[in-house]
């Protein structure tokens, strides 16, 4: 190796290893991440060469869709469901 190489070989593991602890331990968080990162480096890439700044905007905005999505879905699991009314059988009438 020369000599520039193994100086920036520290620098350059750092910041790896932090990355790759991070995803590995949000991996269950990070829903619609990889998706908005996939989506926003390419329109940054298009819209001048911004590819990185593109996918760390676009893993931010689809996370927050992917929780916003997921919370409507829950409450409309948590709607009772006697709030609808209930459909006479047929042949039954009401008394």
């Amino acid at each position: 190796m020369s000599r520039t190489t193994k100086s920036k070989l520290p620098l350059l593991a750092a910041p790896l290893l932090g990355l790759a602890l991070l995803v590995g331990s949000q991996a269950a968080v990070a829903k619609g991440c990889i998706k908005g990162a996939v989506v926003g480096g390419v329109a940054g890439h298009v819209a001048g060469h911004h590819a990185v700044a593109g996918a760390a905007v676009g893993c931010v905005v689809g996370h927050h869709l992917a929780k916003k999505k997921q919370r409507q879905q829950e409450r409309q699991q948590q709607r009772p469901q006697s709030q609808t009314p209930e459909q006479p059988a047929p042949g039954q009438s009401h008394a």
